[in-house]
């Protein structure tokens, strides 16, 4: 499985088995934690075996089975949370490809004491759960494409491309509160660019969301077409 067939495969999955995730799976996420903790400068950690988490909540989209999960957390500054989104994502599309399946959750569990680290200036975004789902998870209804960014005739088939992964990205209460905006190239020889802004909304998380968008987008674009504005 591919990125492409990982984001159009995937779906939200809150129930889950006791099938237990082999220890090769296991290292390849830890391999991509290191990574994203270096690359990025965030603070992820995995637990495993540890179900206390998503234990009897009664949150929005209640969870059974999960025992093993990623903690997003790390410094705040200004690109935290769209950092979060682009980097988690990068984990939920990994276990996707490794057979497995996950759920973001912004609200929907507890921090459970001696799981998890946190330097000075530090928090805790946000939870992964992942495992081997009871079911595939269900499709959700979604914006047209005219809705979440400028494709018209003067857009290339890239961008397209891009937006309609994007469009498959997973948002918080599946608000979609995102806009790529296209941008020709201002001479010859130059690229084009794309802005992509969040949207306002209620239930908040937008920049999360904005940063897993602009990893769909990348990926069904190719980075090599554009610069991000």
């Amino acid at each position: 499985m591919d990125l492409i067939e990982a984001i159009v495969s995937r779906r939200s999955v809150r129930k889950y088995t006791d099938a237990a995730v082999p220890a090769e799976v296991l290292e390849a996420l830890r391999a991509k934690v290191e990574e994203i903790n270096r690359v990025a400068g965030l603070h992820v950690q995995l637990v495993t075996d540890e179900p206390k988490a998503f234990k009897n909540l009664m949150a929005y989209g209640s969870f059974s089975g999960a025992r093993n999960y990623f903690i997003l957390a790390g410094p705040v500054t200004p690109e935290f949370d769209e950092k979060v989104g682009y980097y988690g994502e990068q984990l939920v599309l990994l276990a996707q490809t490794l057979g497995l399946n996950t759920c973001w959750a912004g609200s929907s569990y507890k921090k459970v004491a001696g799981t998890y680290e946190l330097a000075a200036g530090e928090k805790i975004s946000c939870y992964i759960a992942f495992g081997y789902g009871a079911t595939q998870g269900a499709e959700h209804k979604r914006k047209a494409l005219e809705e979440l960014g400028n494709v018209g005739a003067q857009a290339p088939e890239w961008f397209r491309k891009g937006l309609e992964m994007a469009r498959l990205a997973p948002t918080a209460m599946n608000q979609q509160k995102f806009y790529f905006e296209y941008k020709a190239p201002a001479a010859e020889g130059q690229r084009a660019t794309v802005a992509a802004r969040p949207g306002s909304s209620f239930w908040g998380y937008t920049r999360i969301d904005l940063g897993i968008a602009k990893l769909h987008f990348e990926i069904g674009a190719g980075r090599d077409h554009f610069d991000w504005e």
